[in-house]
């Protein structure tokens, strides 16, 4: 069967996946960092992240439209109370669940994230709000335009804006974060060898709390932001079922040992998925596929890496 391709559109195959990609991959990069930090920490899987997401996102909502018994608060501090929900959460994951597992197999571990996940998903089904709803973009909450501007008749989106913003911002204090600070610096030593940080006077037990409080703040982030129109909105283990797999081909493909290449792997996810998507017409192969191109164009590319590059495109060997 001869398939004849549309004509090449700059602004639908090209500057709409690009802005739509980098946004999403934003994202999907704040996600592959939670669970890259806490697998460099802990060397576990956490399945649970997801779900911290989605934690944040409800609060959130519930907290900006004053949902049932809550009062109706201004919406950046919705958002701030629903991040803070997320952090609470994942220490409370770290100290309930975590801690006493610590000296057990990590795949005990990784099991008992698994059970977290679903704790958290049954827990945000009793949870008095619609059970599918999106939070306000912002500019809904400031009463303006929602696009910044315009490139080639495409207007940029103020939640795009926002998604390249908070990746920005958050790759930086990571930075200044692990390079300048103690609690970082311990981080990362207890990364290396937790053994030899005990020695030196580390709390491992101390420092595997911080290092979850992290990454539910990030994870907590990356949900408000994937919770908003046109395509986002938030219903019990909506992240966790169509974000988590991604955040996680994120992190394998930027290198599970690398804090910078979960950015890198959540971009190049959220643009290899966007232009399989608007594109997959001019591509052999994907355009013979009936649905599922953006899929099929992550798992091929994943592959790839792996096969070449096993520890993914920045991490280490360990």
């Amino acid at each position: 069967m001869h398939v004849v391709a549309d004509p090449f559109s700059t602004q639908l195959n090209f500057i709409t996946p690009l802005i739509s990609g980098l946004a999403d991959g934003a994202a999907y990069g704040l996600l592959g960092l939670g669970l890259v930090l806490l697998y460099k920490s802990n060397r576990i899987f956490n399945f649970a992240q997801g779900e911290f997401a989605t934690i944040a996102a409800i609060v959130a909502f519930m907290f900006d439209t004053g949902t049932g018994w809550l009062p109706r608060t201004p919406y950046f501090v919705a958002i701030a109370i629903g991040v803070l929900a997320a952090v609470l959460v994942a220490v409370a994951t770290e100290r309930l669940v975590i801690r006493p597992l610590f000296h057990r197999p990590r795949v005990v571990l990784v099991v008992a994230t698994v059970g977290v996940a679903l704790f958290l998903i049954g827990l945000e089904g009793l949870l008095p709000y619609s059970k599918t709803a999106s939070l306000r973009t912002i500019s809904d909450a400031l009463g303006v335009q929602s696009y910044v501007t315009q490139i080639d008749k495409v207007v940029v989106l103020d939640q795009d804006v926002a998604k390249l913003i908070a990746l920005a911002a958050l790759a930086i204090l990571a930075f200044v974060f692990f390079r300048y600070t103690h609690a970082g610096t311990a981080i990362l030593a207890v990364s290396q060898d937790a053994t030899a940080a005990r020695v030196v006077g580390i709390s491992v037990e101390r420092i595997s709390m911080v290092t979850w409080a992290i990454a539910g703040f990030l994870g907590g982030v990356a949900g408000v932001l994937l919770a908003v129109p046109p395509f986002g909105s938030v219903s019990p283990g909506s992240i966790t079922g169509l974000s988590l797999t991604v955040a996680f081909s994120a992190a394998v493909l930027g290198g599970m040992t690398s804090l910078p290449g979960a950015f890198l792997g959540g971009i190049l996810i959220g643009l290899i998925q966007q232009f399989a998507n608007a594109d997959h017409s001019f591509v052999p192969g994907l355009n013979s596929l009936p649905s599922a191109q953006s899929e099929v164009a992550v798992v091929v590319v994943l592959l790839a890496v792996l096969l070449i590059r096993p520890r993914g495109l920045l991490g280490r060997e360990t």
